[in-house]
Protein backbone atom coordinates (compact mmCIF):
# COMPACT_ATOMS: atom_id res chain seq x y z
CA UNK A 1 0.00 0.00 0.00
CA UNK A 2 2.86 2.27 1.35
CA UNK A 3 4.46 1.83 -2.63
CA UNK A 4 1.36 2.71 -4.07
CA UNK A 5 0.78 6.06 -1.89
CA UNK A 6 4.53 6.89 -3.74
CA UNK A 7 4.09 5.98 -6.77
CA UNK A 8 0.97 8.73 -7.37
CA UNK A 9 2.75 11.26 -4.89
CA UNK A 10 5.89 11.19 -7.18
CA UNK A 11 6.40 13.86 -9.43
CA UNK A 12 5.14 12.47 -12.65
CA UNK A 13 2.08 11.21 -11.78
CA UNK A 14 1.13 13.78 -9.14
CA UNK A 15 1.38 16.43 -11.93
CA UNK A 16 -0.74 14.28 -13.99
CA UNK A 17 -3.39 13.79 -11.63
CA UNK A 18 -3.55 17.51 -10.85
CA UNK A 19 -3.64 18.36 -14.26
CA UNK A 20 -6.42 16.07 -14.60
CA UNK A 21 -7.68 17.68 -11.70
CA UNK A 22 -8.14 21.29 -12.77
CA UNK A 23 -9.13 19.82 -16.37
CA UNK A 24 -13.04 18.10 -14.98
CA UNK A 25 -12.98 21.69 -12.72
CA UNK A 26 -13.25 23.49 -16.25
CA UNK A 27 -12.95 21.68 -19.10
CA UNK A 28 -13.56 23.93 -21.75
CA UNK A 29 -10.51 26.40 -21.61
CA UNK A 30 -12.44 29.46 -22.59
CA UNK A 31 -16.18 30.40 -21.35
CA UNK A 32 -18.68 29.46 -23.57
CA UNK A 33 -20.88 31.87 -23.53
CA UNK A 34 -21.21 35.07 -21.91
CA UNK A 35 -23.65 35.55 -18.89
CA UNK A 36 -27.05 36.68 -20.50
CA UNK A 37 -30.58 38.12 -18.16
CA UNK A 38 -34.17 38.22 -19.56
CA UNK A 39 -36.11 39.95 -17.44
CA UNK A 40 -40.17 40.92 -18.70
CA UNK A 41 -42.07 44.56 -17.80
CA UNK A 42 -45.93 45.42 -18.57
CA UNK A 43 -44.40 47.12 -22.07
CA UNK A 44 -40.56 45.60 -22.64
CA UNK A 45 -38.56 42.61 -23.04
CA UNK A 46 -35.54 43.62 -21.71
CA UNK A 47 -32.06 41.39 -22.26
CA UNK A 48 -29.09 42.46 -20.41
CA UNK A 49 -25.71 40.65 -21.13
CA UNK A 50 -22.82 41.00 -19.22
CA UNK A 51 -19.71 41.57 -21.71
CA UNK A 52 -16.67 43.43 -19.70
CA UNK A 53 -13.55 44.77 -21.59
CA UNK A 54 -15.73 43.91 -25.19
CA UNK A 55 -15.47 46.50 -27.47
CA UNK A 56 -18.59 48.03 -28.81
CA UNK A 57 -18.06 46.91 -32.63
CA UNK A 58 -17.59 43.65 -31.83
CA UNK A 59 -20.62 43.27 -30.68
CA UNK A 60 -23.57 41.78 -33.15
CA UNK A 61 -26.95 41.80 -32.77
CA UNK A 62 -29.84 40.15 -34.77
CA UNK A 63 -33.10 39.46 -34.52
CA UNK A 64 -35.05 36.37 -36.80
CA UNK A 65 -38.50 35.54 -35.84
CA UNK A 66 -38.86 35.08 -32.35
CA UNK A 67 -35.12 34.62 -31.88
CA UNK A 68 -32.28 36.77 -30.47
CA UNK A 69 -28.57 36.21 -30.98
CA UNK A 70 -26.03 38.08 -29.23
CA UNK A 71 -22.35 37.17 -30.64
CA UNK A 72 -19.36 38.79 -29.58
CA UNK A 73 -16.66 38.70 -31.99
CA UNK A 74 -12.71 39.11 -31.78
CA UNK A 75 -10.16 39.08 -34.13
CA UNK A 76 -6.74 40.46 -33.82
CA UNK A 77 -3.40 40.06 -34.93
CA UNK A 78 -0.77 40.25 -33.53
CA UNK A 79 2.94 40.56 -35.21
CA UNK A 80 6.56 40.52 -33.37
CA UNK A 81 9.95 41.53 -35.08
CA UNK A 82 12.80 41.17 -33.28
CA UNK A 83 15.43 42.66 -35.42
CA UNK A 84 18.68 41.20 -32.77
CA UNK A 85 17.71 37.38 -33.63
CA UNK A 86 16.22 37.99 -37.11
CA UNK A 87 12.99 36.61 -35.87
CA UNK A 88 9.47 37.74 -37.11
CA UNK A 89 6.58 36.32 -35.56
CA UNK A 90 2.59 36.95 -36.65
CA UNK A 91 -0.28 35.39 -34.50
CA UNK A 92 -4.00 35.57 -35.55
CA UNK A 93 -6.31 35.24 -32.40
CA UNK A 94 -9.59 34.57 -33.24
CA UNK A 95 -12.22 34.45 -30.11
CA UNK A 96 -16.09 33.99 -31.03
CA UNK A 97 -18.79 33.74 -28.48
CA UNK A 98 -22.78 33.76 -29.24
CA UNK A 99 -25.93 33.14 -27.52
CA UNK A 100 -29.34 32.61 -28.54
CA UNK A 101 -32.66 33.45 -26.81
CA UNK A 102 -35.87 32.72 -28.06
CA UNK A 103 -39.04 35.39 -26.72
CA UNK A 104 -42.39 34.00 -26.77
CA UNK A 105 -43.45 36.34 -29.67
CA UNK A 106 -42.01 37.88 -33.05
CA UNK A 107 -39.41 40.71 -32.82
CA UNK A 108 -40.15 44.16 -34.41
CA UNK A 109 -36.63 44.24 -35.35
CA UNK A 110 -37.59 48.45 -35.85
CA UNK A 111 -38.66 48.85 -32.34
CA UNK A 112 -35.74 47.33 -30.75
CA UNK A 113 -33.58 49.65 -29.02
CA UNK A 114 -29.96 48.65 -27.87
CA UNK A 115 -27.82 50.09 -25.55
CA UNK A 116 -24.21 49.28 -24.26
CA UNK A 117 -22.65 51.38 -21.28
CA UNK A 118 -19.77 50.33 -19.10
CA UNK A 119 -18.98 46.16 -20.29
CA UNK A 120 -23.30 46.11 -19.99
CA UNK A 121 -25.66 45.38 -23.45
CA UNK A 122 -29.09 46.30 -22.45
CA UNK A 123 -31.53 45.60 -25.27
CA UNK A 124 -35.53 46.53 -24.78
CA UNK A 125 -37.59 44.50 -27.10
CA UNK A 126 -40.89 46.11 -26.88
CA UNK A 127 -44.17 43.46 -26.11
CA UNK A 128 -47.26 43.12 -28.68
CA UNK A 129 -49.97 43.60 -27.09
CA UNK A 130 -52.93 41.29 -28.99
CA UNK A 131 -56.66 41.86 -28.79
CA UNK A 132 -58.84 40.06 -26.57
CA UNK A 133 -61.81 38.44 -28.31
CA UNK A 134 -64.72 37.22 -26.53
CA UNK A 135 -66.78 34.74 -26.39
CA UNK A 136 -70.06 34.75 -27.70
CA UNK A 137 -73.13 32.84 -26.31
Amino acid sequence: MKSMNEFFNEKPIKGFLQTMDEFFKRPFPFDAGFRLDLRETDNDYIVTAELPGVKREQIHIHANGNYLTITVENNELETREDERNNSFQRKYLRQHSSRTITLPQSINEKLVKASYRDGLLQIKIPRIKGTVIEIDD
